[in-house]
Parts: structure tokens; C-alpha cells; sequence
């Protein structure tokens, strides 16, 4: 009986700690930069596209069902100061980032104020800006979702690259 009892213990323990970590079936991938005296840093669940087009992934898309980025857990970026991105200010804090594709099918990097849920909860009430998005095509496809931050033109540069699909935004320290 003692040894039934350890085993059942020994088993939840199992469950209530390897079990989350289980559950998230896709690699994770960071990316790190220091642009002026703020730290730039993002985290993100990396699917692979496999035989599937990133048009047939991202079709279902909308103003109101945004890209989260990724896979799994969302995407999380943070910030130690403050960045400016075309004029719009991002604050120093952490936050969950997604990709909105609008009715003109132009893009938007959207930073939500709650972060570690779920991928697919987006709460849009808790949107805090949305910046413009560039889209390019990408000559080499890639494979896994990846998710670049480089010091470029005295700032920064976000790039997102999924099949031929890379979304790319500068933004500066304030």
C-alpha cells in the first residue's frame, strides 16, 4: 500500500511539472537586442510549414483573429525602456505580440498587455498600439517560423519570416 501511495504521489508530481512543458509540442526560439539603453528581447513557439503554404496557415486571418506568431504558448516580447515605431510609442513592460492582417490586407504588429496565456486567447480589449507591418517575399522559404531582432539604420529592426512571407518593422530607443 505504502508503495501504491509513492508511486500515485510520485506520478502527480510528474504530471503537475513535466505535463505544461509536454503539452507544447513546437520548439521555442529567442531573440535578443540592445538598442540604446533598452533591451530588447522576444520568445516564441517556432511550427514548421511542412508541405502546407503560409497562405493556406494564414488564411483565416482577420482584424478580429490575429496571427499570435508562432505556436503553443503566445508570443512574448519585452521591453526595458521605451521604443518608438514610426511615432508610436511602444512602453517599457513585457507584452503578447500578434500580427493582424486588415481589410486592405496590410499588416499590424499588435502589443497586448496580457502575456503568457494560451496562443489562440486574445483578448483584443487589452491591445495596447498596433504598428504598420512591411511585407516582403522572401526568396529562401523558411521552414520554421523565425523571429529576428538586429540593430539596424541607429535602431532596431523586428522580422518576422514564415514560408516566403517576412513582415518587418524599425522602430528606435526613446
Amino acid at each position: 500500500m505504502r508503495r501504491l501511495l509513492i508511486a500515485i504521489c510520485v506520478f502527480g508530481f510528474y504530471t503537475a511539472t513535466a505535463g505544461p512543458a509536454l503539452a507544447q509540442g513546437h520548439s521555442r526560439g529567442t531573440a535578443e537586442v540592445t538598442v540604446g539603453s533598452a533591451k530588447v528581447s522576444v520568445e516564441y513557439g517556432r511550427p514548421s510549414l511542412g508541405t502546407r503554404t503560409v497562405e493556406a496557415m494564414l488564411s483565416g486571418l482577420s482584424p478580429d483573429h490575429p496571427w499570435r506568431l508562432g505556436a503553443d504558448k503566445s508570443t512574448t516580447f519585452s521591453t526595458s525602456g521605451d521604443l518608438d515605431f514610426g511615432g508610436t510609442t511602444v512602453p517599457k513592460g513585457v507584452y503578447s505580440l500578434w500580427a493582424r492582417r486588415d481589410a486592405d490586407n496590410s499588416w499590424k504588429l499588435v502589443f497586448n498587455s496580457q502575456h503568457g496565456q494560451w496562443g489562440t486567447d486574445h483578448d483584443a480589449s487589452k491591445d495596447l498600439v498596433a504598428v504598420p507591418l512591411k511585407e516582403d517575399k522572401e526568396s529562401t522559404p523558411t521552414d520554421l517560423v523565425t523571429i529576428k531582432l538586429e540593430r539596424e539604420d541607429g535602431g532596431g529592426e523586428i522580422t518576422i519570416l514564415w514560408g516566403d512571407l517576412e513582415l518587418s518593422a524599425h522602430f528606435t530607443a526613446k
